[in-house]
């Protein structure tokens, strides 16, 4: 049976990666270009740890950050880390709600961990075959329209999947995320729960198997299942504990769990789940799928009033949600100074200071912070979202994170629109950028140009996060770079109602 192994099988199987963590001070004594392999590539993924081969030397260390929410405290802490990389370093806010911090050394590592503790942080099982960092609704807690507080519910999965006894050992990631609102647009996950009723009683609808890969794109579809509130911490572990027997460990690319409910038959998927449920003292009602989502996720950007009386959320856009260790040590002062110190990451890369007075609201918009990030972005850079690309990821074709902010800037200046325009942006097939829930996504590729083979992009268009979900379709298979904001200019005026502007 051993013999059968993937590479990547064997290496998970004869060492854990969490046993990684009391050796990472010798590792580093080891030297980086010193580690074997498996340990460089596939174990330090589950401390968060990632080898970047196009910055040899560089590591990348993402963190567990549920629901989106960091205090002042703990972004001050990660802003050090980077301040101490130099020009190498920097951090990006992710489409998991999450931030990625780059430019760090191997040495680096044993301090960031013990002060990451200190302040309430991990970077546990934030990459490789494990449960990425559990997603919510940004504004639970003090929003007006929510109809259940995801932060606590989040926060149980997470302390219950990161347990002693949780499966360490999956055949693929997996992401699971918590809708709180009616625009907790969640599709994209392995595992989402949608607020849904059930004899008049508020729960949960429970939705299986989204996910974006180079061989295939699927939105969760219902699995028939409610659950209350408190039962969606052991309903993770059950999926959990079946996914790590039963999911696929010869084909990478087909381990996602939607593999397995095909194999499986969507049926006799939910019976085996709930086996492992009810073994867990756990029990389920079966349900239409019917649930209260029911429109496009909202920006957040802005001055919005909470749902406490008196207070606000601002809402900052973040250009392709890219940070410096500067501007993340002033997010944290300006955080502390004009609100409680509490921050929260968007799926949409950006970030918003919460528990604003509304007498100190004027305030925190006169920040010269707020010149950089701005409340009310132009209407394609406040949902313009970006993967990292390949500055970073040998993966990406294109430079994604400063080619989209140079082509939506100049948009801007091309453009009047009548409203936000999602744009997602990805480097290569994966789709980490989600370039198919955009209304245009962007996917990296080459294309012929001039007789040369050029930096390009394959376009898609109409996807939809409202109440009848779609993803993007392929629209262009090849725009070189050089001819984009002309192609997106046309596409702009032909599709979203842009007007161009008179020449100056």
């Amino acid at each position: 049976m051993a013999a059968t192994l993937s590479k990547i099988e064997q290496a998970k199987a004869e060492l854990c990666g969490l046993e990684l963590a009391p050796r990472l001070g010798d590792l580093a004594a080891q030297g980086w270009d010193k580690l074997d392999e498996a340990t460089l590539t596939i174990r330090l993924k589950w401390l968060g740890i990632f080898f970047r081969p196009v910055t040899p030397g560089r590591f990348m260390v993402r963190l567990r950050l549920p629901n989106g929410v960091i205090t002042a405290n703990q972004l001050e802490v990660l802003a050090d880390a980077v301040d101490r990389c130099g020009e190498h370093g920097s951090a990006d806010i992710t489409t998991r709600q999450n931030l990625q911090l780059r430019g760090l050394l191997l040495e680096d590592m044993a301090p960031l961990m013990e002060a990451m503790q200190a302040v309430g942080l991990t970077s546990q099982q934030s990459g490789h075959d494990n449960p990425r960092n559990i997603t919510g609704n940004p504004l639970a807690g003090i929003d007006p329209e929510e109809i259940v507080d995801t932060r606590p519910l989040v926060e149980a999965i997470q302390q219950r999947l990161l347990a002693a006894d949780a499966p360490r050992n999956l055949p693929r990631k997996f992401n699971i995320a918590v809708g709180g609102a009616p625009d907790s647009f969640l599709l994209h996950n392995d595992l989402a729960f949608l607020p849904a009723d059930h004899n008049g009683e508020l729960g949960f609808t429970v939705m299986v198997g989204g996910f974006f890969s180079a061989q295939r794109n699927e939105l969760a579809i219902p699995l028939g299942l409610w659950l209350r509130a408190d039962q969606l911490a052991n309903y993770s572990l059950a999926t959990l504990r079946h996914f790590e027997r039963c999911g696929n460990r010869q084909a990478r690319n087909k381990s996602r769990l939607m593999y397995l409910v095909d194999e499986l038959g969507l049926e006799g998927y939910r019976e085996a789940v709930l086996e492992e449920l009810v073994a867990l003292g756990g029990e389920a009602v079966p349900h239409s799928g019917q649930h209260h989502v029911n429109r496009s996720p909202r920006s957040g950007l802005g001055v919005q009033p909470q749902k406490q009386e008196g207070l606000n959320w601002v809402g900052l856009g973040v250009p392709v949600g890219r940070l410096d260790a500067a501007s993340m040590a002033e997010l944290a002062a300006v955080a502390r100074r004009h609100g409680s110190g509490e921050l929260r990451f968007t799926e949409a890369q950006n970030v918003l200071i919460v528990n604003v007075p509304a007498e100190g609201v004027e305030a925190l918009l006169a920040e010269p912070l707020l010149q950089r990030f701005q409340p009310e972005p132009g209407a394609l850079m406040a949902e313009a979202v970006s993967c990292t690309g390949n500055r970073y990821c040998s993966f990406a074709l294109i430079p994604t994170k400063t080619t989209a902010q140079a082509v939506v800037e100049e948009l801007e200046r091309r453009l009047e629109l009548p409203h936000a325009v999602r744009s997602h942006w990805t480097g290569c097939p994966n789709a980490c950028g989600q370039p198919y829930m955009g209304e245009i996504g962007l996917m990296g590729a080459k294309a012929r140009h001039e007789g040369q083979m050029v930096e390009a992009v394959k376009i898609f268009l109409g996807g939809d996060m409202g109440a009848d979900p779609k993803l993007a379709e392929l629209h262009d298979k090849g725009v070189p770079l050089v001819l984009l904001p002309d192609v997106l200019e046309e596409l702009l005026v032909e599709h979203f109602g842009a007007r161009r502007r008179a020449a100056a």
